[in-house]
């Protein structure tokens, strides 16, 4: 890298920016990474971390028999850091990669504050210039939460409106407050030995708790919103609301589940994911809401095992922003029409902690690649991270919409295959040998370590 040249800026210390931040660094290239937290806080987040998680602890089910256990192989191929963190600071959630909350953020920002590369800024980023030194690279990778400065800058710079959602959190419970006579600890069909806490419902007690879950009061949106929620982060009543069965085969759903007490399988169950390694704070999985605060303390008491319950964290909704990638990102992430501005994260389209994490891994190293003088090739799209990239870049779905990583994403296979596990694993098995490929090419070396199987 030639002497004097600007560090590259990063906005926004979250999973993407951290991982851009890292993969930059560590092919020694200098980074400012801004973060405005302590300086001005979010209604999402609790501490000062960079890297922190939000709406759950789950990084999801590793494996290559799913989705998202490929995408990790691949970061982890790839370097990832906070996936070399999650690993250090991991909590039982059976087949889940799930991690100690505060132990991870702590870690992650005590690993970028240390390396002598990254200069951590807490201040907070208004707007982006226009030209002159405005034409220093910048990553992008302020969130969900992304102000309206900030998205007022954007747009002049693309002449689009940004897009937005709407994002739910689930409540996280004090583990002490659980009634460990009446709530069990399981794993679905054993797997994973006792990594959750699950509350039983008969049917008289599931009834109850519908009737009061369907008629309890929500925050309302304001006049000026319009409410549009990522399909897999709907509010636990939105789901109520479509009937008592979408939660049984949903959130609620009792498979793979005896109840101690009776043996028997119980008609509805709640299950509470763990937030740390000693078991203090629990998550109500998939129980997203904007149930009113008062409300979410009465219907979720009405929880068999949760009646005492202390509640750490109550749900909430949030704006959750994005740009129309489609029509103004290229496969480096780049804006188009001003290629010093790369996006990350959720601002990209993708959904997901994972998924962001991914993203900012690969706008931090092929803009690596870019400043030592070369252009890499894209992600191949048969990879789940290029296949992901593929989504934002060149989705023909309208209006364009954020996506977790799916199977579905990865192109056919090219043969006829009626075996759905068969075909994950083939699928796998390309992607992985895709992606040494391409690091065989621009980084000089194929796959790190052991594959990781589907056990």
């Amino acid at each position: 890298m030639e002497p004097g040249r600007d560090p590259v800026r990063i906005a926004g210390g979250g999973l993407a920016g951290c991982e851009a931040a890292w993969q930059l660094a560590r092919r020694g290239i200098p980074v400012r990474l801004f973060e405005m937290r302590p300086v001005r806080t979010t209604p999402a987040h609790r501490g000062p971390w960079l890297a922190e998680l939000v709406c759950s602890n789950s990084l999801k089910a590793e494996g290559l028999g799913q989705a998202s256990g490929l995408l990790q192989e691949e970061m982890r191929r790839l370097g990832s850091l906070l996936l070399e963190v999650a690993q250090a600071h991991r909590v039982p959630a059976g087949q889940a990669l799930a991690v100690d909350r505060e132990g991870f953020a702590r870690e992650a920002t005590a690993r970028l504050e240390a390396e002598p590369l990254v200069e951590v800024v807490r201040e907070e980023v208004t707007a982006l210039g226009t030209g002159g030194k405005a034409c220093t690279h910048i990553i992008l990778a302020t969130g969900p939460l992304t102000s309206d400065s900030l998205v007022a800058s954007l747009g002049a710079l693309t002449g689009a409106q940004s897009l937005y959602f709407y994002d739910a959190m689930a409540p996280i419970v004090e583990g002490d407050s659980v009634d460990r006579s009446v709530a069990f600890a399981a794993s679905r069909y054993g797997k994973g030995g006792d990594d959750y806490l699950n509350c039983p419902f008969t049917r008289e007690e599931f009834e109850r708790f519908y009737e009061a879950l369907t008629c309890a009061r929500t925050v309302p949106t304001r006049d000026f919103e319009e409410e549009r929620v990522f399909q897999a982060c709907q509010p636990v009543e939105t789901l109520a609301a479509k009937g008592p069965k979408t939660l049984l085969f949903g959130p609620m759903k009792p498979v793979g589940l005896d109840d101690p007490r009776t043996g028997r399988r119980p008609y509805a169950v709640v299950q509470l994911r763990r937030e740390d390694a000693e078991g203090q704070r629990w998550n109500l999985v998939g129980f997203q809401t904007k149930l009113a605060y008062p409300e979410q303390e009465r219907v979720f008491g009405l929880i068999p095992g949760l009646a005492n319950a202390r509640f750490h964290r109550l749900g909430s909704l949030h704006r959750n922003t994005f740009v129309d990638g489609p029509r103004l990102l290229d496969r480096y992430l780049r804006l188009r029409k001003t290629p010093w501005v790369q996006l990350a994260g959720q601002l990209t389209g993708v959904e997901g902690y994972v998924e962001s994490a991914g993203s900012g891994l690969w706008a931090g190293l092929n803009l690596a690649l870019r400043l030592e003088g070369r252009t890499p090739d894209p992600l191949p799209p048969e990879t789940a991270l290029g296949a992901l990239v593929e989504h934002v870049v060149a989705s023909p779905t309208r209006p364009f919409q954020p996506m977790n990583m799916n199977f579905g994403l990865l192109p056919p296979l090219g043969v006829k295959i009626r075996d759905k596990k068969k075909i994950k694993e083939e699928k796998a098995r390309r992607a992985l040998e895709a992606l040494d490929a391409w690091q065989a090419k621009w980084l000089g070396r194929g796959g790190e370590g052991e594959m990781m199987n589907d056990e």
